[in-house]
């Protein structure tokens, strides 16, 4: 039977959350189709991130395990992602809308002669649904080539639950010429911090030009909360914090229980990367900022001067 293929996203020995709503988004897919829902892990040593992935209502789980995909090389990938693609007859090809899958899957595409739709953001049929015009729109689009790849946006797609049954573990068939590569892996230059990754975290605060640099106030709150650290690209750009934090069209997408924004005008670059937030907090001096248009709650106040009113009364209340 024609499969769909979720593309599984790990770093460090972890697997990404955002995998498990990639995997949702091929479920949708696979049973409008009546394909089987399988997942493809590649890297070195990832036997029990397959075994994690096999239980999360895949059929099969294939393992592409080599010393050569230690690193998440594009050229690495896309090889191998293809010859599975190859070996298993798969007519869907997914991943979540990560910064890997954003390198390599196009890759695959072109590769394979295959149509591609990014960002998905929800599931008809064989009808997918992604945003363009920085979210404005929403546009239905089908891909009318044999092979199909796309990404989905994980904050629109609950995470895949785990299942009492376990799918089948099978080798792929790997093969990597280290040699012949035109790309070499120099290394990670990674942002390394206490607080939850940006990506995965409940509760998000950032902060934009109104910050004018000085996100003291910012890390306090999120740090009082345990939440993580955001920033605009405007912010980003003007050296205050590192691109690892950027939200918006360019940057991540966010979808957090709580979002609060400081300083932040609202630009649509940005709220693309966090408007599907569960409740949104705006904090601005200035009463026409975009921002307050999509906010559940919005304080019209120097950020400098709120929050740390505010971390002044949640410290009165936590005792």
């Amino acid at each position: 039977m024609a499969s769909v293929l979720i593309i599984a996203d790990h770093r460090g020995g972890i697997m990404g959350r955002a995998t498990w709503s990639a995997l949702t988004c091929g479920k949708e897919i696979a049973e409008a189709g009546g394909h089987d829902l399988e997942g493809l892990i590649i890297g070195k040593d990832v036997g029990s991130l397959a075994q994690e992935m096999a239980k999360r209502g895949v059929k099969t789980v294939h393992v592409a395990d080599d010393p050569a995909l230690e690193n998440p090389l594009a050229e690495t990938y896309a090889k191998v992602t293809a010859d599975v693609i190859k070996a298993t007859g798969a007519v869907w090809v997914g991943a979540a809308s990560t910064v890997q899958a954003r390198d390599f899957l196009p890759r695959v595409a072109a590769m394979l002669d295959a149509g591609m739709a990014t960002d998905v953001l929800g599931v008809d049929g064989e009808t997918l649904h992604r945003p363009v015009w920085a979210g404005a729109v929403v546009a239905e689009v089908t891909i009318d080539t044999p092979l199909k790849i796309f990404t989905a946006r994980a904050t629109e797609f609950e995470p895949m639950p785990e299942t009492d049954t376990a799918g089948e573990i099978v080798a792929a068939n790997v093969e990597v010429d280290t040699g012949a590569l035109r790309a070499e892996y120099v290394g990670l230059e990674e942002l390394k911090s206490e607080r939850p990754l940006l990506s995965d975290a409940d509760v998000v605060i950032a902060g934009g030009r109104g910050t004018k640099g000085k996100f003291e106030p910012i890390e306090q709150l999120a740090d009082m909360l345990g939440a993580a650290i955001g920033a605009t690209r405007a912010a980003i750009d003007a050296g205050w914090q590192p691109n690892d934090l950027q939200i918006g069209q360019t940057g991540k997408i966010v979808a957090p229980d709580l979002y609060i924004g400081a300083g932040i005008s609202g630009a649509i670059q940005h709220l693309a990367g966090m408007k599907g937030s569960k409740t949104i907090v705006a904090i601005n001096k200035d009463p026409e900022a975009p921002i307050f248009q999509v906010a559940d709650y919005g304080l019209e106040a120097d950020m400098f001067k709120a929050i740390p009113e505010f971390i002044e009364e949640y410290k009165k209340i936590k005792g």
